[in-house]
Parts: structure tokens; sequence; C-alpha cells
């Protein structure tokens, strides 16, 4: 799929637990799956659905009059597509600067320091 749909924060919660099943899903067992989660009423849940369904970000197939439900996109496309998008809102395109801020605004431990350096060096050559 060459277009990545936009998914608002309430549609990233029902995507999260799509990604996470193995097996298309129906609209209870995405229910169930929030309780807890996000206070919504199933009503909620079920616009939230239609709407990822007309935005092409999730299908689905009927089976015994009950509607299946899977993802069309992945989750790592969807995330590159929000991460594109919030850089060229945020810093204008440019990369470098929101790495900075982030380095600069986050507490990184000695872990997350070293995984940087190597992911850095893999990409340096």
């Amino acid at each position: 799929m060459s277009e990545i749909p936009k998914i608002s924060d309430a549609e990233w919660e029902v995507m999260k637990i799509v990604w996470s099943k193995t097996y298309p899903c129906t609209a209870n067992e995405i229910v169930d799956a929030l309780d807890g989660i996000a206070e919504w009423k199933p009503n909620t849940v079920k616009s939230l659905i239609t709407r990822l369904v007309k935005k092409k970000a999730l299908g689905y197939k009927e089976e015994r009059r009950m509607y299946l439900y899977y993802p069309l996109v992945t989750e790592s496309e969807c995330i590159r597509s929000e991460t594109k998008s919030f850089v060229s809102r945020v810093f204008g395109g440019a990369f470098k600067p929101m790495l900075v801020t982030f380095l600069q605004e986050e507490k990184l431990s000695k872990n997350d320091i070293e995984e940087l350096k190597r992911i850095l060096e893999k990409r340096k050559g």
C-alpha cells in the first residue's frame, strides 16, 4: 500500500489491538481487549473500527454473519509515516534538530547511549 492513512490517537489504540493479534478479530474482541485501556462504550469502538475500514487501515471478511477485522497496514509502516509527519510539522522536515532536541531533553541510560552509538556507527558505514 503506497498511501498510509492518517490515524488519530483513539484509532491507534484500536490498531494496536488488531496488530497484536495473529488472526482476524471481531469487533467484540477488540472492545473486550480495550476494556481497562480506554473507557469507551462498545459503540464508540465500533465507530472507530468503521473509520479505520473507511481509511483502508483495516480490512474485514464476513464469516458466518460475523465481521472479522485484520490490518491492511503494518505497525512499522504507520510508525514511519507518523514519524515523517511529526518531523515535517514540528522541525520543518529536518531530522537533525529533532534528534538534538531529543538527546538534550531525554534522560538516557548508559545502555541507551551505547545503543545509539551502535546505530550511528552502523549507519556511518
